[in-house]
């Protein structure tokens, strides 16, 4: 990664950026002085136009990509995105900010580097705060046969040109000494640490891409929700939505979580379930990880956010739902996996607790791909990898809808592999979507 010049910024002074200000040092001084006054909107509030060339249903992290994506790399600009509430309130607003490359199988494993890629440079490139760190990821394991499999996982992320590193006991213990290393029932082996990963900021990696995508020329209409998909002679026609009728060329559909549900709009009985994942925050604390840590005997994951408060999660809960919140077995068990992989979490205060709803297919895999019906496109079954997949995810949608091809990043990642067999289960639990 190319190393940022921090005085570089104030080369760009009050240079206009395509309409809007350019966030620099300099206007951080201007402004401070100022009153703080000067302050443009980050974007526009516009009312929607009869038609569109393309409409993408979800103002979250992919939709808001993908729109970005869509005039960035194809010069697509009469587009619009809809959003039932508010850019960036559904999933991406109920996230645990982890950002890896580290995945096995082929299929996930390139997708995943291209999308870590696009992370290094993203801040940059959007002009926007998105709280990048790459702090590390470790990956606990705590047997023999899961440092054999953890050694071999290593191996094939080198080779597709990532980075990965296994740590021996000691090399764990030195990086992250709060673990619990006399717990006789889950010994420490090692780990598989990936220092390129790290963390970013959720809200606003989808307000960034807002803001890319809206000095482009897209449209970003909020508080319109999608009620119904158009199909006249198995092409779409447009959409209804809460604000009237909008007509489309092309249709797009980012509403991870709910996917099913809009789907059902236009006749489509897709591969998802939808399931509530929890998460929680602590109160804040001095700086105590690194970075991120996930624990080999059961699914805990922990970070430290900006602010100082652990963020942690677990598994889902296992049934169906669209109500975002979680029941009190799967808190519980999250909890007993955090204490028993880090003792000293339970000195700290859990403040509150969230759940999101989301897409989880049946071999724990993403879908972008199109759908019977012509002009309509599907992007969606992220289960828990949605958020580190925002930018690649919006990238090779975007090369999807504009050229109606499979980018060469996500040409495994298509509906017909359950009719296939050529599934992508990486974590080996089968054909079971409250498992994966």
């Amino acid at each position: 990664m190319k190393p940022i010049d921090p005085f570089a910024t104030l080369s760009y002074a009050a240079q206009d950026f395509g309409g809007h200000m350019r966030y620099s040092a300099f206007q951080i001084l201007k402004q401070g002085l100022t009153g703080n006054k000067g302050w443009a909107p980050v974007w526009r509030n516009p009312t929607p136009k009869a038609e569109y060339d393309v409409i993408i249903i979800g103002g979250g992290g992919h939709g808001l990509a993908t729109a970005y994506y869509l005039a960035k790399n194809h010069g697509l600009t009469n587009i619009a995105v809809l959003e039932r509430g508010y850019l960036g309130g559904g999933n991406v607003g109920r996230n645990t900010t982890i950002v890896r490359a580290n995945y096995y199988m082929n299929g996930n494993s390139e997708f995943y580097s291209h999308s870590l890629k696009l992370w290094e440079g993203l801040e940059q490139e959007l002009n926007y705060n998105a709280m990048m760190s790459q702090r590390g990821v470790l990956n606990l394991c705590h047997s023999d046969g899961q440092f054999d499999f953890y050694t071999e996982k290593a191996n094939r992320i080198l080779a597709q040109g990532d980075d990965a590193e296994m740590l021996d006991r000691a090399g764990v213990k030195n990086h992250a000494p709060f673990l619990s290393f006399k717990n006789e029932r889950f010994p420490i082996r090692g780990g598989l640490l990936q220092r390129r990963a790290g963390t970013a900021r959720h809200d606003a990696v989808a307000w960034g891409f807002a803001r890319g995508a809206d000095l482009r020329g897209v449209d970003l209409i909020q508080n319109c929700e999608v009620t119904g998909i158009d199909v006249e002679g198995g092409r779409v026609a447009g959409v209804q939505t809460t604000r009237g009728a909008i007509r489309a060329k092309k249709v797009g559909m980012a509403v991870a979580g709910r996917s099913s549900q809009v789907g059902q709009m236009a006749g489509l009985r897709l591969p998802i379930e939808s399931h509530v994942l929890q998460a929680f925050v602590t109160e804040g604390l001095k700086p105590i990880i690194p970075g991120v840590v996930t624990f080999g005997m059961g699914h805990f994951y922990i970070s430290q956010s900006d602010k100082g408060g652990l963020v942690f999660g677990g598994d889902i809960d296992g049934y169906n739902s669209y109500a975002a919140r979680g029941n009190l077995p799967i808190m519980e068990h999250v909890m007993e996996a955090g204490m028993a992989m880090m003792p000293a979490l339970g000195k700290a205060r859990v403040l509150r607790g969230w759940g999101g709803i989301v897409d989880m297919t049946m071999d724990g895999s993403p879908i972008i791909d199109k759908t019977p019906i012509e002009g309509l496109f599907f992007n969606g079954g992220w289960n828990y990898g949605g958020f580190k997949a925002t930018p690649a995810s919006g990238w090779c949608y975007a090369h999807l809808i504009a050229t109606g091809n499979h980018s060469e990043y996500a040409t495994r990642l298509l509906m017909n592999r359950f009719e296939t067999g050529h599934v992508l289960d990486e974590e080996k639990t089968g054909a079971n979507p409250n498992k994966h």
